[in-house]
Parts: C-alpha cells; structure tokens; sequence
C-alpha cells in the first residue's frame, strides 16, 4: 500500500456490459473477492485496444462472442491509491455462456429491473444508466 501511495501506479481495464435478444444483461460471480455479480471484464494487456480487451476478457470469461461491441464510455477512478481506468465496452450476447468452475463460478442473465441484491454498492444503479446510453 506504501508503494501504491508514493508511485501512483495507473492500472487500466474493462467491464463488458452484453446484453441478451430479450434486453437481459449477461453477469457473473467470480471465485475470488466478495463473490457479488457484477459485469465480466479483466486487466488490459500492454498497448491493448479498450474494445479487443474487452472482447477478449468477456470470451475468456463466458465462453461466448460479443457482437455489435462498443466502447461506451470510460470512467477514471481512485482504486487504494492507484490510479483505475476502467472502460466500458457494450454489445450483444452470442453462444451461451458457462462457467467455467475455477475462475467464474456463476453466469446468468438478469432483467434490469431485477437485478440480484449481492452487487457492488451502486452498480445496479450505473448499470441501468449505461443501459440507456448504449440506446442512446
């Protein structure tokens, strides 16, 4: 933590918000850290573009394509002390996903008036004001 305070380091990532015919978003729980649902989406390699890492993070997580995608927008935020760039990559579903047992543990699509309780505080609240810029 002392090292993250005086370095500053900038971690850079995605979140995928992928959606089914039926307008249902795709989540997951991960088998580590809180275990809540919450989007798929990972660490961006070196020099990597925001929509290929997104697109590459949500096959390696869902089994599955993302069609249409879309960078969305990209949020700046203070993660203990490092800088986060976390961007938003939306699109459509395509296969159906699995889990893969180690890493994720859970895939399910929720409506976005049903949203399940165990999520991050506030995200249910952002995903449905991302829903609507994606119509946008």
């Amino acid at each position: 933590m002392v090292v993250w305070s005086i370095r500053r380091p900038r971690l850079e990532g995605v979140r995928v918000l992928a959606f089914d015919p039926q307008g249902r978003i795709l989540l997951l729980r991960h088998s580590y850290g809180s275990g809540k649902w919450m989007p798929p989406g990972g660490g961006m390699n070196r020099a990597e573009d925001p929509l290929a890492a997104g697109m590459r993070e949500f096959v390696e997580e869902t089994s599955c394509e993302l069609l249409g995608g879309k960078v969305l927008l990209t949020i700046d935020e203070d993660l203990q002390g490092a800088s986060n760039r976390v961007h938003m990559v939306a699109g459509h579903v395509e296969g159906t996903p699995r889990a893969d047992g180690r890493e994720i543990v859970e895939v399910a699509f929720f409506a976005l008036d049903a949203l399940p309780e165990a999520m991050p505080a506030g995200l249910a609240r952002k995903i449905g004001e991302w829903a609507l810029q994606m119509d946008a």
